[in-house]
C-alpha cells in the first residue's frame, strides 16, 4: 500500500496542469486512503518533514523524513478542503428566487453551484448539470422569445436536484471519498455536512458546512503529494524515482521497529522462532522419544500444521508456509524415526519420489488450468456469456446467474467462476445488500457446479487425476444430484430476493461488445479445457499432460495475435508469461504441501487405522461422506479428500465406486455451508465484504437444504440404478447403528 501512495506522489508530479489532471480510479483511491504503520507514525520532527501553515505543506528539516502525513493528500478530510477553497464553495439562493438571478450569480462569482433553501431548510442543489436540463426543457417548450424569458423568471425551485438526492460527504470524510462519490455518482460538487447516511446522503439534522468540486479536491492533493515527491528527491538526491521510493520503505520499516508496541510483538514473535528452533534441535538430536513414539510426534505435526491453517487469518501466516514445513517435518520423523535407524531408508526415498510425482500431477494440471483462464480473462473473454445476460426481473436474474455459474464452474474451476461472477454483478446491481446475496447465491452454484466433471472442482479433479472416478461415469451419475443440490439451495434462498425498480433504473454503464479477438480466445480457451478429459480417454496419458498440451497451445495463439504491435507494454499483459506471473503460486504450493503431508501419513499407516476405526463406529459408507462434507464446511476439503484417498485403498473401492463419488459429491457441495468452507466463500468475503455471521445468518440454511437434496439425490439414483430400494440402502445400517448406541448406553 505505501507503494501505490509512492507511485500517485510520482504520477502528479509530471502533471503541470492541475485542471488537466486525471482522477486515478476508484479502487487505487480506496486503497491508498487506508492507514499503515507508516501513515500513522507522522508527529514527529523531520529532516525534511511536512508541516501545516494552514495552507500549504512546507519542506522543514530535521533527523526523519515524513511524506504526505495521515490527513493530508488522498486522507485529507472534506473540513480541509473546504478551508483551502477559501470559500464555503456554494451560492444561497432562496427558494423563490429566479433562474435568471441564481445564475448570473454562479456565473459571474468563485461559487458556480447554488444550495436553494425555504428560511433554513436545504430545497436543493443547483448546478451545471441541472442548468443544462433547464435548458433542454426551454428549448423544447418555449417557442417564442417571450416564452423562453419567462422561462428565466420562474423560480429556481423548479428545477433543482431535491435535498433527498443529493450526495454528501460528512466533514471528516476523506478526500478519497470524495472522489469516489464523485465518480459513482457522475457529479463534480459534493455538499459537506456535519452528519451523512452510509449511502452519502443528508439526513434530517444534517448540518450543511459548505461544498467542495472535484477541482478543489484534486488541486489540494496534488499540491500535497507533489510536496511527498519533493521530499523524497532532497532526501535521496542521486536515485530515481522508484529508487527513491524503495529506500524509503526500507527506513520506515526500521523505524517502525523502534516502536514499543512492535518490540511487545517481536517478543511473541522471537519466543514462536525460538520454540521453532528448539523443535529442529529435537529432529536433529535423534531423540530416543522419537524414536519410540514417532505415530504420535507425525499426528501432533499434522494437528499443529492443521490448526496452523485454519486459523491463518488470527496467526497472520500463510497457508502456503505452514503446509511446506507440516509436509517436511512429517517426511523427516517418517524417514528418520519412524521404524528406522535415523536416517532414511532406500524404500523411504522411493516412496518419496512416487509421492512427488503423483502430486506434481494435481499441481501441474491446476497450474496449466489457472493460466488458460487467465488469459481469456485478459481478453475479457467471459464477455461472450455476460453480455447475453439482459433481463430486469432480480428473481429472474437470480436464477440464471445460478444456472449460468452453475455450468460455467463445471468446465472451469469453480474458483475462477466466482470471480469473475462476482464482477459481473458489480456491473448489473447497483445495491449492496443485493449483491451479497447474489454472491452467496454464486458460491452455493459454483460448488455444485464444479462437481460433476473432471475439471469443474479440485476435490474432483484429485479423485479423477488418482482414478478413483472416470469421465464418463462422473458426468453422468453426479450430474443430478448437483443439480438437485443447485436447485434446492435456489428456491431456498431466492425467497430473500424482493422484486423493484432497481435494475432498470440501474445507472451502471451498459455492457461493451467484445471484439473478434476476444472471441477467439475464450473459444480457444474452453476448446483447450473441454479437449483434456477426451485427450487423456483417447491416448491414455496423464491429465496434466493434455492441459500442458492446451496451454502451450493458447500460448502460441496469443503470440500470434499480438506480434508486430507496437504497444508493447499492453499487449504483453495479454500473454501468457504475463498471466502466469498474476497466478496464485502460493495456493499451488499450498496444494503441494498439503498433499504430501497426506501421502506420508498414508504412507506411515495412520490412516488405515483411521478408516478401520470410522468404518467400526459409523454405520455405513453413506454417512462416512456425508460426515466428511459437513466437516468440509470448516476444514479445507482438499486435504479432507486427500486423507479420504489414502484412508480407502483403490484396490477395495474400485474406480467410480460410490463411495468415491459420494465424496466427491459431499466435499464439494459441504463447503458452500459456511462462507469459510471453499475457496469461493473466501474470495466472496474479500470481493464484497461478506461477514462470516451474515453468511450464516442469510445464506448457511439453504446451503444446507442443497446440500441433503443432492445426498438424497444420489442415493436414489444409485439405488435405482443398483436395482435396490432407496430405503433398503439407508434403513438397515441406521437401524444397526441405533442397536449399537443402545447397547454402549
Amino acid at each position: 500500500m505505501i507503494r501505490s501512495r509512492y507511485l500517485i506522489a510520482i504520477l502528479l508530479a509530471n502533471v503541470n496542469n492541475a485542471s488537466g489532471f486525471s482522477v486515478p480510479r476508484s479502487a487505487g483511491i480506496r486503497s491508498f486512503s487506508q492507514k499503515s504503520s507508516f501513515l500513522s507514525s507522522t508527529r514527529s520532527t523531520s529532516q525534511l518533514s511536512m508541516v501545516s501553515t494552514g495552507s500549504e505543506l512546507i519542506v522543514g528539516g530535521g533527523d526523519e523524513c515524513l511524506f504526505t502525513p495521515e490527513g493530508y493528500g488522498f486522507s485529507s478530510s472534506a473540513d480541509r478542503i473546504l478551508k483551502q477553497s477559501e470559500s464555503n464553495g456554494y451560492y444561497r439562493a432562496a427558494k423563490d428566487d429566479t433562474v435568471a438571478d441564481v445564475v448570473e450569480k454562479i456565473t459571474t462569482a468563485k461559487p458556480d453551484v447554488a444550495l436553494v433553501y425555504d428560511d433554513e431548510t436545504l430545497v436543493g442543489i443547483f448546478t451545471e448539470r441541472d442548468f443544462i436540463k433547464f435548458s433542454s426543457e426551454k428549448a423544447t417548450s418555449a417557442n417564442t422569445e417571450e416564452e423562453a424569458a419567462q422561462y428565466l423568471l420562474r423560480p429556481i425551485k423548479d428545477f433543482v436536484t431535491p435535498a433527498s438526492s443529493v450526495v454528501a460527504i460528512s466533514n471528516d470524510g476523506t478526500a478519497s471519498q470524495a472522489i469516489v462519490a464523485m465518480q459513482q455518482n457522475n457529479i463534480r460538487h459534493l455538499v459537506v455536512a456535519d452528519v451523512v447516511s452510509k449511502d452519502f446522503t443528508l439526513l434530517k439534522d444534517s448540518s450543511v458546512s459548505g461544498v467542495v468540486s472535484m477541482q478543489d479536491v484534486m488541486l489540494l492533493v496534488q499540491n500535497d503529494e507533489r510536496l511527498s515527491l519533493k521530499s523524497l528527491q532532497l532526501k535521496y538526491p542521486n536515485l530515481g524515482p522508484m529508487a527513491q521510493m524503495r529506500e524509503q520503505m526500507k527506513s520506515d520499516a526500521n523505524k517502525s521497529a523502534s516502536n514499543p508496541e512492535t518490540a511487545k510483538e517481536d517478543v511473541i514473535k522471537i519466543g514462536a522462532a525460538a520454540a521453532f528452533l528448539a523443535s529442529c534441535g529435537l529432529f536433529l538430536s535423534q531423540s530416543g522419544w522419537l524414536h519410540d513414539n514417532a505415530q504420535l510426534a507425525m499426528i501432533a505435526i499434522f494437528i499443529a500444521g492443521y490448526a496452523g491453517i485454519i486459523f491463518e487469518e488470527v496467526f497472520e501466516l500463510n497457508k502456503a508456509g505452514i503446509a511446506l514445513l507440516m509436509s517436511t517435518g512429517l517426511w523427516i520423523t517418517y524417514g528418520d524415526y519412524y521404524q528406522s535407524s535415523g536416517v532414511a531408508s532406500e524404500n523411504v526415498l522411493e516412496q518419496l519420489k512416487d509421492q512427488l510425482a503423483e502430486v506434481s500431477d494435481i499441481c501441474f494440471f491446476l497450474l496449466a488450468a489457472s493460466a488458460i483462464v487467465e488469459v481469456v480473462d485478459a481478453h475479457q473473454g467471459f464477455k461472450v456469456v455476460t453480455n447475453q445476460i439482459t433481463t430486469k426481473s432480480k428473481k429472474t436474474l437470480f436464477w440464471t446467474i445460478g444456472f449460468l455459474t452453475f455450468f460455467l464452474s463445471a468446465i472451469l474451476n469453480n474458483l475462477t467462476v466466482t470471480i469473475v461472477m462476482v464482477s459481473l454483478l458489480r456491473k448489473i446491481i447497483d445495491n449492496e445488500d443485493d449483491r451479497r446475496l447474489f454472491g452467496a447465491m454464486v458460491v452455493v452454484a459454483a460448488n455444485a457446479g464444479g462437481v460433476w466433471t473432471p475439471i469443474g472442482d479440485v476435490t474432483t479433479t484429485m479423485l479423477w487425476i488418482n482414478h478413483q472416478l472416470s469421465t464418463v461415469p462422473t458426468i453422468t451419475e453426479l450430474f443430478l444430484p448437483s443439480l438437485a443440490c443447485l436447485v434446492g439451495s435456489l428456491f431456498f434462498l431466492v425467497n430473500q430476493v424482493e422484486e423493484d425498480n432497481s435494475l432498470e433504473e440501474s445507472s451502471l454503464a451498459e455492457p461493451t461488445p467484445l471484439s473478434t479477438r476476444g472471441s477467439l480466445v475464450f473459444w480457444s480457451g474452453i476448446a483447450s479445457l473441454l479437449a483434456v478429459p477426451v485427450f487423456s480417454e483417447l491416448t491414455g496419458l496423464p491429465p496434466y499432460l493434455a492441459m500442458l498440451t492446451g496451454l502451450g497451445a493458447m500460448w502460441g495463439l496469443t503470440d500470434v495475435i499480438h506480434m508486430g504491435e507496437e504497444d508493447e507494454e499492453s499487449t504483453e499483459n495479454l500473454k501468457v508469461p504475463a498471466a502466469l506471473a498474476r497466478l496464485d503460486t502460493s495456493g499451488i504450493l499450498f496444494f503441494l504441501g498439503i498433499l504430501m503431508s497426506i501421502g506420508v501419513l498414508d504412507k506411515s499407516g495412520l490412516l488405515k487405522d483411521l478408516a478401520v476405526y470410522l468404518n467400526e463406529n459409523l454405520p455405513s459408507q453413506d454417512i462416512i461422506a456425508t460426515v466428511i462434507g459437513l466437516a468440509s464446511a470448516l476444514i479445507d476439503n482438499v486435504p479432507l479428500v486427500a486423507a479420504t484417498m489414502g484412508m480407502y485403498d483403490i484396490t477395495d473401492y474400485a474406480t467410480d465406486d460410490k463411495l468415491w463419488q459420494l465424496i466427491a459429491l459431499c466435499a464439494g457441495t459441504g463447503g458452500s455451508i459456511l462462507v469459510i468452507g471453499s475457496a469461493s466463500g473466501v474470495a466472496l468475503m474479500g470481493l464484497e465484504k461478506v461477514d462470516f455471521l451474515w453468511y450464516a445468518k442469510k445464506v448457511s440454511i439453504g446451503a444446507a437444504v442443497g446440500y441433503f437434496a443432492g445426498i438424497a439425490t444420489y442415493l436414489l439414483e444409485n439405488a435405482i440404478l443398483g436395482g435396490g430400494g432407496f430405503m433398503d440402502n439407508i434403513l438397515p445400517p441406521a437401524l444397526a447403528f441405533v442397536e449399537n448406541a443402545q447397547t454402549v448406553s
